[in-house]
């Protein structure tokens, strides 16, 4: 498989990350891979934000994967820092190899040197493969998560 590298996210990753955000039923509705000038300045405002790490995981010289992980201090928990880890996805090459699991431990390890006391994340109700692979990682679905459009 090759050896894999985690790194930040550049603005030549970006189209590979915007075709893996499209490449299912749900990212084919609300993603445009025809028109990046909008992925690109959502990457320079990340890019500017001490408490965003968008990623990439590359192998062999091609994008294969992505998240993005969001620190967020706070006053709930007596003052406890979590973290959010949204847009994950995986190339579909690569789904069933592993690298799922080595980009999620990626941001375990990465809030725990941010000295988060919990890391989270939504995963929206159709993804019923997703919640299983994230319940084996130690992740609980102990909360209802609510969203409104603006």
């Amino acid at each position: 498989m090759g050896d894999l590298e985690i790194r930040a996210a550049v603005a030549d990753d970006v189209p590979a990350i915007v075709a893996m955000l499209a490449d299912d039923p749900l990212g084919a509705q609300r993603e445009s891979p025809d028109d990046l000038a909008p992925y690109l300045a959502a990457l320079e405002r990340l890019s500017a934000d001490p408490n965003q790490r968008l990623v990439v995981a590359v192998r062999e010289g091609r994008v294969v994967g992505t998240l993005q992980l969001t620190i967020i201090p706070g006053l709930s928990r007596r003052g406890a820092t979590r973290s959010i880890v949204e847009g994950v996805r995986i190339h579909a090459d690569e789904r069933g190899s592993g690298l799922g699991t080595q980009l999620i431990e990626w941001a375990i390890e990465e809030s725990r040197n941010e000295r988060c006391q919990l890391i989270q994340l939504t995963s929206d109700k159709t993804r019923t493969d997703a919640h299983r692979f994230y319940e084996r990682l130690g992740f609980t679905a102990s909360h209802t998560g609510f969203k409104l459009q603006l």
